[in-house]
């Protein structure tokens, strides 16, 4: 055995040992009668803690969803406000001019001599486009990552599921986006696009989101692999996900 191995073994044992003694010393600190209600009053407060942080877990995932939404509604707002700076930058310099008759002054007490303002016509705005509400994955909470049997979660990390989750709404949104675009404004890649999205589609998944391992490779950095069919199969015990089969494609429904 190597010199450095040994030593490794040593500080191994060195540490069981100290967190044995600490144990011990715990173990005795809690039955003497004038530590027991303080350690009870900790436990209490180690429980209200983690019920705080349920929520506010629970409020982040809310205010993530709600934070992507107002990104989109601002991208439409601001294609509107585009348009009416078009508008009033481009009034028809030839509009029907406002004649006044002598008549009509004399009826209306207006001195013949001055001007009449006519006010400017206001160009209409465009009505706001229909926002298109993308459907997301909502991320795994604590309770259910709990849930997950640990021979499927192996090493996986809570914080590894929800990075997954991410990356995978990420390519439902860019591929979504592309599919309510307008197909004038598509170059060559975006169109190519749109007809595969299309012809993956079937009855089974006619009126719901859902991504192929394609999607995946172009719109996020994953790599599909083991690991990652690992996590997939997470995400279907936490019914985040169901698959669809067909013509040697595997379609992953959001759910």
């Amino acid at each position: 055995m190597a010199f450095s191995d040994l030593e490794q073994l040593c500080f191994h044992i060195n540490e069981k040992i100290g967190n044995i003694k600490k144990t011990l010393s715990l173990r005795n600190c809690g039955q003497e009668p004038t530590l027991k209600s303080t350690l009870n009053k900790i436990g209490d407060e180690i429980i209200v803690i983690n019920e705080l942080l349920k929520k506010l877990e629970l409020e982040i995932q809310y205010q993530e969803q709600t934070n992507s939404s107002l990104k989109e509604l601002c991208e439409s707002l601001e294609e509107d406000y585009k348009d009416v700076e078009h508008l009033k930058e481009n009034i028809p310099s030839h509009l029907p001019q406002v004649t006044v008759t002598q008549s009509s002054f004399k009826g209306s007490g207006l001195d013949p001599e001055e001007p009449v303002k006519v006010e400017e016509p206001v160009p209409t705005k465009k009505p706001p486009k229909e926002q298109r509400i993308i459907k997301e994955m909502p991320f795994i909470t604590c309770d259910e990552f709990n849930d997950v049997p640990a021979y499927m979660k192996s090493r996986l990390t809570y914080s590894q599921i929800n990075d997954v989750i991410k990356e995978i709404n990420k390519a439902i949104i860019s591929k979504y986006k592309i599919l309510h675009q307008p197909k004038k404004s598509m170059n060559s890649l975006a169109r190519n696009l749109y007809h595969r999205f299309i012809d993956e589609e079937t009855k089974d998944t006619k009126g719901h989101y859902f991504i192929v391992e394609a999607d995946i490779k172009e719109f996020t950095t994953l790599k599909v692999d083991k690991k990652f069919h690992m996590l997939l199969n997470i995400l279907r015990h936490c019914r985040r996900l169901s698959e669809v089969r067909g013509g040697g494609l595997t379609r992953y429904v959001i759910t």
